[in-house]
């Protein structure tokens, strides 16, 4: 908490900081039993501080538009098109 706070006052505009002090304290409500207002952005928190931690770039991450031009290939067993829970009925 002491570098924490050594590193707030530092820089009051550093975000990866500000990630963190709010992950502090989002993953505190949870621990608590409370639910967040908004999942999808400690999600995003997270995955930024990931890619913080592992040093990826945004320039280093694929535009969506050509992440989805990659061709996938089919899942194995995907030949049937009847599910599981349609044959138990």
């Amino acid at each position: 908490m002491k570098q924490l706070k050594e590193k707030a006052s530092g820089d009051k505009n550093d975000k990866s900081v500000k990630d963190l002090v709010n992950l502090l304290y989002e993953t505190s409500l949870l621990s608590s039993g409370f639910s967040l207002e908004d999942p999808a952005v400690h999600a995003a928190r997270i995955h930024r501080m990931i890619k913080l931690g592992l040093g990826i770039d945004e320039e280093d991450l694929p535009l969506p538009s050509e992440a989805a031009s990659e061709e996938m290939p089919p899942l194995e067993g995907d030949d049937d098109d009847t599910s599981k829970m349609e044959e138990v009925d």
